[in-house]
């Protein structure tokens, strides 16, 4: 192949490429002599749903307000829709829907009202859709039946699905949720799944901050953990579960045998519940399965065993602990 056709090659590779719903790079964020967010490079892809985690002040929100242009950054570089912010705010935010640190409306105008407001604030909404995309949005949140109750008697769940309900005025490229459940019962938080699986079918790029890990791990494609400020992990989020779990499961009724002869070619296992759990540190899926079978045991399945969400979390977390120790 020919230079020039190695250069074909990767300017339309470089082309087919899509960009990213929303980027940083070094991003550092100073509150005196506070570091709320501390170099972090993060991208989410387009059409993902990307679960944003970490403990109390790890520097989520602050993350997040500074991808939306609502506080600058002491330094590094923010794209969101492909556009520099907060330079680009006024082209880009109109695409964008977001709940952050929980709803501010009127309190003496209803729900229904302060949805009015805010439609027709929207650059991209005609005067003429603002009714029904009201009607909708109060639909679709499940606030249909207190749509024109003052929002000053609105319970924590219902401010939030307001909140939700704004962000949902009219179709968006990208949707940012910060604790989209707080406040809500476990049937609201089941229908803040659904929107949230509704806009990920329709393409829309979802950025969900929250601590619900089994939250996230049910409806997220993609998941950022911070800790301290900084992204510790980052990636598709069944690639991180894998990953964080080099482990077999294998069934079969010859327990002790099978654990034995393991034992014997120096592989760690244990008997639980589920199974015969065979780590493979130092040893390959492969190598587990042509030893049991070579020692005469009964192998009738064998499955990667996936880490949840919470465990990874902890592996996650608490390694940085232990190296700030160090």
């Amino acid at each position: 192949m020919t230079s020039a056709s190695l250069v074909e090659q990767e300017v339309g590779a470089a082309a087919a490429a899509p960009t990213p719903a929303a980027r940083t790079r070094g991003l550092r964020k100073v509150y005196g002599s506070t570091v709320a967010v501390d170099r972090v490079d993060l991208e989410v892809p387009e059409g993902a749903v990307l679960g944003m985690l970490g403990p109390n002040g790890s520097g989520k929100t602050t993350t997040i307000r500074m991808l939306l242009g609502l506080v600058r950054p002491t330094s590094g570089e923010v794209e969101l829709l492909g556009r520099p912010m907060p330079e680009s705010a006024g082209i880009t935010l109109p695409h964008v829907g977001a709940l952050v640190e929980g709803p501010g409306f009127h309190p003496f105008l209803s729900g229904r009202e302060n949805l009015r407001r805010c439609a027709s604030a929207e650059p991209l909404m005609a005067s003429g859709s603002i009714r029904g995309a009201v009607s909708e949005a109060l639909e679709r949140v499940g606030l249909s039946h207190a749509a024109d109750r003052r929002y000053r008697g609105y319970s924590l769940g219902m401010k939030q699905r307001m909140g939700l309900a704004a962000a949902l005025l009219l179709p968006r490229k990208l949707v940012v949720l910060d604790e989209p459940t707080n406040g809500l019962d476990p049937a609201g938080t089941r229908e803040v799944r659904k929107v949230i699986g509704e806009l990920h079918a329709a393409g829309t790029t979802v950025i969900v901050s929250s601590h619900l890990l089994a939250e996230v791990e049910a409806t997220c494609t993609h998941v950022a953990v911070l800790h301290r400020g900084s992204v510790v992990a980052q990636g598709e989020l069944d690639e991180l579960l894998e990953a964080g779990s080099p482990a077999v499961v294998v069934s079969t009724p010859d327990v002790q045998l099978a654990l034995d002869s393991l034992r014997d070619n120096g592989i760690g296992a244990r008997s639980e519940q589920d199974g015969l759990v065979v780590d493979l540190v130092g040893t390959t899926a492969p190598y587990v399965v042509r030893v049991l079978v070579e020692s005469g045991v009964a192998v009738h399945e064998v499955h990667r065993r996936r880490a949840g969400l919470e465990d990874l979390f902890a592996q996650l977390t608490e390694s940085e602990e232990s190296g700030d120790q160090e």
